[in-house]
């Protein structure tokens, strides 16, 4: 009797859906990944009262709009799949998965899949939302607001797995995803739109990792990027993606780290 025949979709299926099992049952992840990237871009909306964004050209909602979104990518992709990675490394299911017809990158995308697909439902909602709430007109280039969104999930994704490979326990998580959410938030455009900072600085906060992300949907709603700057952020994204990939396949770790 021949065994049943499965391919790369279907596997990768069946262990996001365990997956997904799982990380319904994390009430910590669930809080951090659901409910912080909805009340974070309120604290933005109250800092932008201080900002003289006219003089940039932009508004309210164009702030807090990109903002939203990219907490979302921090929260409920980044985040949360540092903490997958490194639970079910420390729990042998890496290793245990690896032993059966799973490729590497199959359990990878297939870990990966339920948070992803949070981070892309949620930041959906939010941007919806900031639109009605906040009197948003209606995107001027989607496509540029799609593209930045698609490579900020796979970047955030990549950044998470190299991430965990620097991360004993799940709690030590919490210290080790800061540097990446520090630097994003404070310096990305989130918190403070690169429009507002000196050149010398705007120039160096462009190169973050989720820069470009933030840039690229910014411009999507306003229309005004130029053919210069879209390039120049869309490489910097890939760039930061192909390096991402490049220090999984070179760092990522299969078992414990004991």
């Amino acid at each position: 009797m021949s065994g049943t025949v499965t391919t790369p979709a279907s596997r990768m299926t069946a262990l996001a859906r365990a997956e997904l099992t799982l990380l319904g049952r994390s009430r910590a992840t669930l809080v951090a990944a659901l409910f912080v990237p909805l009340v974070l871009p309120f604290s933005v909306w109250s800092a932008t009262k201080d900002m003289d964004l006219a003089k940039s050209g932009l508004t309210v909602g164009t702030v807090v709009l990109p903002a939203a979104i990219g907490f979302s990518l921090l929260f409920a992709v980044y985040t949360a799949l540092v903490g997958v990675f490194t639970a079910r490394r420390e729990e042998l299911v890496l290793k245990r998965l690896r032993t059966g017809e799973l490729r590497d990158t199959e359990i990878l995308a297939g870990s990966a899949l339920p948070s992803v697909a949070t981070g892309l439902v949620q930041s959906l909602l939010l941007a919806v939302g900031c639109t009605v709430v906040l009197d948003v007109p209606a995107p001027r280039a989607p496509h540029l607001a799609v593209l930045a969104l698609l490579l900020g999930l796979v970047l955030c994704a990549s950044l998470a797995a190299v991430t965990s490979a620097f991360t004993r326990t799940t709690e030590s998580a919490q210290v080790t995803t800061l540097p990446v959410m520090m630097v994003s938030m404070l310096g990305s455009g989130m918190a403070i739109p690169l429009e507002v900072l000196p050149d010398r600085v705007a120039s160096v906060c462009e190169l973050l990792p989720l820069s470009p992300v933030i840039t690229l949907v910014r411009g999507g709603w306003t229309g005004e990027l130029s053919a210069y700057e879209v390039l120049g952020a869309g490489l910097t994204a890939l760039a930061w993606t192909v390096l991402g990939v490049f220090a999984v396949r070179r760092w990522f770790r299969w078992e414990p780290r004991r």
